[in-house]
């Protein structure tokens, strides 16, 4: 039985995975798509944004691993195999990278750097008051293992620090909001808001005009999820109008980002290309593994995912 890697267009980055798989196990039997080997072979998939309907072709497939903490470019295949489990990484390091991204773009909002850059290369010479941790609030959308990180994070800097998330769940350490009802009071306490939300239909453009008014002045969106939270005329709409001082953007609906795609160019936002938390093959390969042998001997697998729920 063997182990289909599935990245299409990512040749050399599917090769460091069989590398460091391989180097783990070498029984394991490892194909690289489009080569798969007899298809009836393909037990577990480990994919990054799959061709919807390929994995109908594995009969057998009994596990769909994605790269990643994220799973959403798994489970919105319309043709998703019933029955397959889905599972994701969870990596200490991928959390140290999120809160290292996400501390990095609050500073430079607090001290202003980037309008600095855009000044010095104006040669312009305007010191300015800094934005301090004592009076501005971050809120984070999302709790999970990699927003709890950032919050406690932020808090030890000793910012404010309020959180959102869909359902109710004890978080003692930071102020927690949930569902609908508390979406307002959190957004209304947010200075700083970071988009760290799982994608779900319900969460799909839920960065949009309505959202953005409930914020306070001038607020600050860091979005670290995925591009498809955000509805984007709105943001540009928010930024050309004032209702927002500015964003950052690691994560977009299309990627690569278009060449004249207007946020390039737009003064107010800084864009980086999805590389906030990024998975190292040689640190969660252990992880792949290890499912392997538990899909093997019928043994409960590590990290599932709840496809009703999308995370």
């Amino acid at each position: 039985m063997t182990l289909l890697i599935v990245m299409p267009d990512k040749t050399k980055q599917a090769e460091s995975w069989a590398r460091h798989l391989r180097k783990l196990d070498p029984e394991i039997g490892i194909h690289i798509w489009p080569e798969a080997g007899t298809p009836e072979e393909v037990e577990m998939a480990l994919s990054w944004r799959h061709r919807p309907g390929e994995f109908l072709k594995y009969e057998n497939l009994k596990c769909i691993a994605s790269m990643g903490a994220g799973v959403d470019h798994i489970l919105c295949d319309p043709n998703l195999p019933p029955n397959v489990a889905v599972t994701r990484v969870v990596d200490p390091s991928m959390a140290q990278s999120m809160v290292e991204y996400v501390v990095m773009t609050v500073l430079n909002h607090c001290r202003q750097t980037h309008e600095y850059y855009r000044e010095q290369r104006r040669k312009e010479w305007k010191p300015k008051i800094p934005r301090t941790a004592d009076n501005l609030c971050v809120g984070i959308m999302g709790l999970g293992h990699l927003g709890m990180n950032v919050a406690l994070r932020l808090k030890q800097m000793g910012f404010s620090v309020v959180g959102w998330r869909r359902t109710e769940a004890a978080a003692d350490s930071v102020t927690t909001f949930h569902g609908r009802e508390g979406l307002r009071s959190f957004l209304a306490a947010s200075n700083v808001l970071v988009c760290l939300i799982p994608l779900t239909p319900e969460t799909r453009g839920i960065l949009n005009r309505e959202l953005f008014d409930q914020l306070p002045a001038d607020a600050f969106v860091i979005n670290v999820a995925r591009g498809e939270h955000l509805v984007e005329d709105d943001l540009l709409a928010a930024l050309d109008s004032g209702v927002l001082s500015g964003a950052c953007l690691d994560v977009f609906c299309r990627e690569p980002l278009d060449p004249g795609h207007p946020f390039w160019s737009h003064p107010r936002i800084v864009v980086t290309p999805h590389i906030s938390s990024l998975t190292q093959p040689a640190r969660v390969a252990p992880q792949i593994v290890e499912n392997y042998h538990r899909m093997k001997t019928g043994r409960p697998l590590l990290h599932t995912v709840d496809p009703d729920r999308g995370y």
